[in-house]
């Protein structure tokens, strides 16, 4: 498994969901060992996308240095690294990520065009060797061994959405065909609630799947349309890893404060590990 870049430079305009400002993206090609990196405003700091670097989980997933940063990132941050791009810098010249429609389409139709360039070096994986195991309430975010990346994901929402399940494998193709198409979404109480709170101000029908008590305002894409685009924040998420996840991850209930605060702590263990293994050879 080699890593890999873009062969050429990515931009996106867009507004953002949370802000309802314009916001520029352009997503730079980088050498092998890179890592996928944020810079934080035109002319901000570099960030790596990586957990210790999440400063808020309120509604999206947002990375910072303390003093500039940028929310929203789940969703292009799941579409470069479910379709296998190692190494990028994102230049975001705006306070959020572009919502396009929701989904993580636009990225991915982007990425295939422009295609991957293949680099002299190895993909830097995490291979779970023993199970790992991460709760908040009812939220329940596991680890287990496994010879390939594969999710396990339930959620249990209100009427009109219910209970939803998705298991599946994921690589490139899987994840363009049946994940990434799949919307952010609420309901129609909730996004009143907050427009009248000042949020969701870039929220609209283009953009978002918005649930009624009857059911729906917009046609599914799939009947479990809601527990897909979950997985796509959770692939978002898992970015923050730093590494290709060869194992399978069981999400129940989870959002981005659990993925965020599971990944930090699975961070800093592998880092510990790494640390004790270099001194015992000292």
């Amino acid at each position: 498994m080699q890593q890999h870049t873009l062969r050429d430079v990515l931009e996106f305009e867009g507004v953002g969901l949370h802000t309802g400002a314009t916001t520029r993206v352009k997503i730079q090609p980088q050498p092998a060992g890179t890592g996928l990196l944020l810079r934080l405003g035109a002319g901000g700091p570099i960030v790596a996308a990586v957990a210790e670097n999440v400063v808020e989980t309120r509604l999206a997933t947002t990375l910072g240095d303390g003093t500039h940063s940028v929310s929203t990132v789940e969703h292009l941050l799941s579409a470069l690294f479910g379709m296998g791009v190692d190494n990028a810098l994102i230049e975001v010249d705006g306070p959020e990520i572009p919502v396009m429609d929701g989904s993580a389409s636009a990225f991915v139709a982007s990425i295939e065009r422009v295609g991957l360039a293949i680099q002299a070096a190895e993909r830097k994986c995490f291979v779970a060797d023993r199970p790992f195991f991460h709760r908040d309430r009812e939220a329940v975010f596991v680890i287990l061994p496994a010879d390939e990346f594969r999710v396990k994901f339930a959620v249990d929402y209100d009427a009109p959405i219910g209970a939803q399940y998705f298991d599946g494998a994921i690589d490139p193709a899987t994840y363009r065909d049946e994940i990434a198409p799949a919307r952010t979404f609420g309901y129609l109480h909730e996004y009143q609630t907050m427009l009248a709170n000042g949020l969701a101000r870039g929220g609209t029908l283009a953009n978002a799947l918005v649930f009624a008590p009857e059911g729906p305002i917009t046609k599914l894409r799939w009947p479990n349309e809601v527990v897909r685009h979950k997985v796509l924040d959770l692939i978002g998420d898992l970015a923050l890893l730093g590494a290709w996840p060869l194992c399978e991850v069981i999400a129940i209930k989870s959002g981005h404060r659990l993925h965020a605060a599971a990944l930090a702590n699975l961070r800093a263990l592998l880092a510990s590990r790494a640390a004790q293994s270099v001194g015992s050879r000292a």
